[in-house]
C-alpha cells in the first residue's frame, strides 16, 4: 500500500526531481517526463497551500484596539 499524499510528501518528491534534473544526467526524454511530473507536485502544493490559506483565522483588532478573530479573507483578486 503507497503512502498517502501529503504536502510534505510531494514538496519532497518535487525537490528530488528539482536535484535530478539539475544534475545533468537525465536524456532529454527523462528530463522532460521529470518536468511534466515536477509541475504536478508544484500544482499539487500550491492547491494545498491555498486551501490552507482559506482556513487560516487571521486575529485582526477591532477600532478599540480589541483582538478579534475572524476567519481570513483573501482580497487579492479584487481589482
Amino acid at each position: 500500500m503507497g503512502e498517502k499524499k501529503t504536502f510534505e510528501n510531494a514538496l519532497k518528491e518535487l525537490e528530488n526531481i528539482v536535484r535530478q534534473m539539475e544534475s545533468g544526467q537525465l536524456s532529454l526524454e527523462q528530463a522532460a517526463n521529470h518536468y511534466e511530473k515536477g509541475m504536478n507536485q508544484a500544482k499539487y502544493c500550491m492547491d494545498m497551500l491555498d486551501k490552507i490559506e482559506k482556513k487560516i483565522t487571521m486575529l485582526t483588532k477591532d477600532g478599540q484596539g480589541n483582538i478579534k478573530k475572524g476567519l481570513f479573507e483573501d482580497d487579492s483578486d479584487q481589482v
